[in-house]
């Protein structure tokens, strides 16, 4: 099967992809460790794709436990260059109703116990997360949701997700707080996802699938867990045609993004100063 160059990494819900076929399962690896699960690849419609669950199968990590270095490590490794992250997330406003889909291009990381970088121990880089998701991926993500016309949910393009460390939801206060500093979603796990991500130069985009009002909303029930995931399984199907149908799209154009290109100026160690044991734990990461 050729390289995979497509990853989707499954939230809160979806621990795995209807349309795969001719599946294969890969225990890897990293220098940081075990991903999640296993690396699960195969074909939709043809087109060679990797997906891993996020949490693992039978979701039995909290946030605060996904091993994030690995997990991109490992995709990178198999030949991942474009990367959906599907998330659950808590909306901070009343105009992104339960079972509505984000496409967030902006990020607020309040996580406090996370490694957020592949760098450090004998390399340094700096990469800007000015725009920390890929565009064209986000584009082609609104495409495929325009393309299969909803009755039932709205598409929001655009807007900031605010990650928290979790694993438990936010106090009113808090809450309130987030939509004060124009935050519009809310979850657990796009950082420091986005980040080692554009590390390791793979365009990056979000399908935010919202599962509540978190508990900002004066007039609606509290989120619970039960809340959330119920809501989730509701909007699990719409979000696996969505994956089919941008697979496709970015199959076809296999677009350029500003992610493929980060550390030719983010770069400070260049690799000739780098040990050789250090360059040998960061080869993948630095593979264009």
């Amino acid at each position: 099967m050729n390289k995979p160059l497509i990853g989707v990494l499954g939230g809160s819900g979806l621990y795995q992809m209807d349309a795969l076929t001719d599946v294969k399962e890969h225990v890897i690896d990293t220098p940081f460790g075990q991903p999640s699960d296993v690396v699960v690849t195969g074909k939709v419609a043809g087109t060679a794709v990797a997906f891993l669950a996020r949490h693992s199968r039978g979701h039995r990590m909290i946030p605060s436990e996904v091993p994030y270095r690995a997990n991109i490590y490992a995709l990178k490794s198999l030949g991942v260059r474009y990367l959906i992250s599907v998330s659950a997330v808590g909306s901070l406003r009343e105009e992104i109703r339960p079972l509505d889909m984000v496409l967030p291009d902006q990020f607020i990381d309040l996580t406090k116990h996370r490694t957020s970088t592949f760098f450090g121990d004998g390399a340094v880089a700096h990469v800007s997360m000015a725009q920390p998701v890929c565009p064209a991926l986000s584009a082609i993500l609104a495409q495929a949701i325009e393309g299969l016309h909803f009755s039932d949910l709205k598409l929001h393009q655009g807007g900031t997700y605010v990650c928290i460390e979790g694993p438990s939801f936010s106090s009113k206060a808090e809450s309130l707080w987030y939509r004060s500093m124009g935050a519009d979603i809310i979850g657990m796990t796009n950082m420091p996802e986005a980040k080692l991500a554009r590390e390791a130069q793979i365009a990056y985009a979000t399908l935010a699938l919202a599962t509540d009002y978190d508990c900002w909303h004066p007039k609606v029930a509290h989120v619970t867990a039960d809340m959330a995931i119920a809501n989730l399984m509701k909007n699990a199907e719409h979000a696996q045609q969505v994956l089919v149908g941008a697979i496709g799209l970015i199959a076809n154009s296999l677009p350029d993004s500003i992610a493929h290109t980060a550390l030719a100026s983010s770069l400070v160690t260049q690799p000739k100063a780098m040990s050789p044991q250090v360059r040998e734990r960061l080869s993948v990461i630095l593979r264009a």
